[in-house]
Parts: structure tokens; C-alpha cells; sequence
């Protein structure tokens, strides 16, 4: 792995330190994730009142975020993850100031609808720039925590959580209160924020030769076949993100025209959820430390594929919001046990393609999530999260029987 700092220099980092070069600039390209990525279905089901483009955005947002992945951790390998913060970031600012200058100078719904749904695409495949730099960077430090890397994976996980906790809120109330500009400028301002915020450090010398995007792709999926555990971990969370995704993607349509609230209580809806995956978190991290990561793992699972079932008869929007909550307690535990497994257990020199290999396995059923919600109708949604949590179920069930059974080492 190319950085801007060797691992050895993340980890003697003191506590200041690691605020100012890991926590706080992911925390700023967090907040501006969480807000495209819950805010701009929103914006597209408020600008055009349909239910097929809001989950057709939805896949918009995330197909080019699945061809970014590959390519993104190529170029951090490459260039370090400063430099590749740094730009994806400013990039994500210019995107969302330009559309919302656009929203507001266009006439007629012909434009506003193009607009939106190329700046779902856009934001995506930058926001998942900044976000493998990121993650590079914050696995260095868990390389280097030893049996404590779980703590250093919940810090950050409870970093993305508190993203999730406050974006989708703040996107629904600004797009409720102060239109599509306030939303997007608010994005914009984390954005920068990032930007700034990303450590100023000597820059990365490039290789003699670019790595082809597919060469990357074939160094992560080897290194992914010699790590069983991990394999069939990412084969269960692959499918446990298909009803996840599914849920985000309908959430707007069910709420707005469904249950008959307002963009706000969307936002609401994933803010409670992100509340109590928080909570969930860093109950994990003293779990795992006194029971292991497989039973924290099993337990996660059986939560998650349970609130998700109960869900797709869920009729009041309190109850739905109780039983996302609760799913995503599920959910949160299973990305601590990924996140942790994956530092231990992938080696330093090809942690940027393997992470971007196995990202790309999680996001696959998130366009796929969009287009369902496009060709249902949103009476029928109900009935697509069940068949999806019964998937998950499955899913689960054997990943983390099959993970028992493998010890967690390196080839």
C-alpha cells in the first residue's frame, strides 16, 4: 500500500493526532456522504413526485460508485490517500454548488429531473473517492492496534454512525425548510471542510507505471480466495445489503406516499435508526472483547434478519421507525465484526485493491435495490422486503457458520 504516512507513523500518533489526521477529516466526508446519499432520493422524489425515478436515482447514485471502487483504490495505492481526499472532496463541493445553481436557474421539470439524476451519479463516485482514502488510512491504524483493532474500527464506525445519526436529518429539515439550495450548500460546506481538514504531508512519489484498474481487481479477488473467513463474511453481508438497500431506497415512497408524512420524517426515520446502531456499536466493541467476534457476529445477524422481516408489516410510521432502529442495531454489529476480520486478516500491500474488491461485493445490491423500488408498485413494497429478509436470513446464517469454522490468519 502507497500513503502519505507509513503505518508505523499512524500509530505513533498521540490522541490529538489522530484526530487531526483520521477522525476529524473523516468525520467532515462523512457528513457530506450521509447527506448525498439519504438527501438526494429525497430531492428527486420532492422535485419530480415520482416513486419509479426516486429508486431509478437510487441506482443511479450507486452503479457508478461500483465502477469508482476498483479505480479508487488503484489511485490511493498509487498517489496516498491525502492527495485523493483531497480532490475527490473539492471535486464533491464544486458538483453539488453547480447543481444547485442550476436548480434554481432551470424552468420546467424536464431539467430539474436531469439535474438531480446526474448529480445522484456524480456525488457517488467521488464520495466512494474520498471514502476508500479513508478507509486506507484508518486501517493502517488498525493494522498496528494489534488485538485492540476493533476499537480503532469502532471509533470509526461510530464516526459514520453519528454522520448517519445527523445528515439525514439535517438533509430532510434544509430540504423541508430552505429547498434544494440550502441542502446542497450544506454539502458543499462539508465538503470543504474535508478538504481542508485532510493532513498536509509530503506527497506520495507515483509508481513508474499506472495499475490497471482489472490488475487490481485480480490481486483482490486471490487475496479474497485465500481468505476464506472473509469470503463467505462478504457473501452474507452482500445479501444482508440487498435488504438494506431495498429499505433505503423505499423508505422516501413509504413514508411520503404511504404512511403521508413529510421529508423530514425520512430523515428522522434514518437518524433514530443511526442512534441505535451508535449504541449498538460501542456495546460491540466491550463484546467482542469478552465473547469473541463470532457469537457478537451470530447474534447481530439474527437481529438484523428479524427486524427486517418484521418490517415488511409494518403499517403505523412509529413502528416503522422502531424496527429500522432496530435493524440497524443488526446492522452495526455485522460491520464491526467485517470491519475488524478484514484489518486483521488482509495483508498491508494489497489492502487498497482487496478493500475495494470487497466493497464493491457489498455495494452490488444497492442498484440493484433501486431498480426494484423503480418497477414496484409502493403497494407492493412490502411484500419485496419480506422475499429480501428471507435472502438475508439465509445469507447470514451460513456466513457466520462457515466463519466458526476458519481460523482467522493470513495466508
Amino acid at each position: 500500500m502507497r500513503a502519505d504516512v507509513s503505518p508505523r507513523v499512524f500509530a505513533c500518533l498521540d490522541r490529538s493526532g489522530l484526530w487531526r489526521h483520521i477522525y476529524l477529516p473523516r468525520s467532515a466526508d462523512a457528513g457530506a456522504t450521509a447527506m448525498t446519499t439519504y438527501g438526494i432520493p429525497l430531492l428527486v422524489l420532492a422535485t419530480t413526485d415520482s416513486a419509479a425515478l426516486t429508486g431509478l436515482a437510487f441506482a443511479l447514485e450507486w452503479v457508478p460508485r461500483l465502477g469508482a471502487f476498483t479505480l479508487a483504490g488503484a489511485v490511493v495505492d498509487r498517489y496516498g490517500t491525502t492527495r485523493v481526499f483531497r480532490l475527490a472532496c473539492l471535486a464533491r463541493a464544486v458538483v453539488v454548488i453547480a447543481a444547485a445553481l442550476l436548480l434554481s436557474a432551470v424552468d420546467g421539470n424536464g431539467g430539474a429531473t436531469v439535474t438531480v439524476m446526474v448529480l445522484a451519479a456524480s456525488t457517488g463516485v467521488l464520495s466512494e473517492f474520498s471514502y476508500i482514502a479513508a478507509e486506507t488510512a484508518g486501517a493502517s491504524v488498525s493494522r498496528e492496534a494489534g488485538d485492540q483493532a476493533h476499537r480503532v474500527q469502532s471509533a470509526l464506525m461510530g464516526i459514520d454512525q453519528v454522520a448517519t445519526l445527523s445528515g439525514p436529518a439535517l438533509a430532510g429539515l434544509l430540504l423541508e425548510w430552505s429547498g434544494a439550495t440550502g441542502m446542497l450548500s450544506a454539502v458543499a460546506f462539508f465538503s470543504l471542510l474535508g478538504a481542508g481538514l485532510a493532513p498536509r504531508q509530503p506527497a506520495v512519489r507515483p509508481t513508474a507505471a499506472p495499475v490497471p484498474a482489472i490488475t487490481g481487481l485480480r490481486t483482490g479477488w486471490a487475496t479474497l480466495r485465500s481468505l476464506p473467513a472473509l469470503g463467505w463474511l462478504v457473501m452474507g453481508v452482500t445479501l444482508s445489503n440487498l435488504s438494506l438497500g431495498l429499505l433505503q431506497a423505499a423508505t422516501p415512497v413509504i413514508v411520503v406516499k404511504e404512511l403521508g408524512h413529510s421529508s423530514a420524517d425520512v430523515g428522522l426515520v434514518w437518524s433514530a435508526a443511526a442512534g441505535a446502531s451508535l449504541l449498538a456499536i460501542a456495546l460491540c466493541r466491550k463484546a467482542i472483547d469478552r465473547y469473541g467476534l463470532w457469537p457478537v457476529g451470530a447474534l447481530s445477524g439474527g437481529i438484523a434478519a428479524c427486524a427486517c422481516l418484521a418490517l415488511s408489516t409494518a403499517h403505523h410510521y412509529t413502528i416503522y421507525l422502531v424496527l429500522t432502529a432496530a435493524l440497524m442495531v443488526g446492522e452495526g454489529g455485522i460491520t464491526v465484526v467485517l470491519r475488524t476480520v478484514r484489518s486483521h486478516l488482509i495483508p498491508p500491500d494489497r489492502f487498497g485493491s482487496t478493500l475495494s474488491l470487497t466493497i464493491l461485493l457489498l455495494l452490488l445490491p444497492f442498484p440493484l435495490a433501486g431498480v426494484l423500488v423503480a418497477i414496484t408498485p409502493p403497494h407492493l413494497l412490502g411484500h419485496a422486503i419480506a422475499c429480501c429478509a428471507v435472502l438475508q436470513a439465509v445469507g447470514l446464517t451460513v456466513a457466520f457458520t462457515r466463519l466458526r469454522a476458519y481460523p482467522l490468519r493470513r495466508p
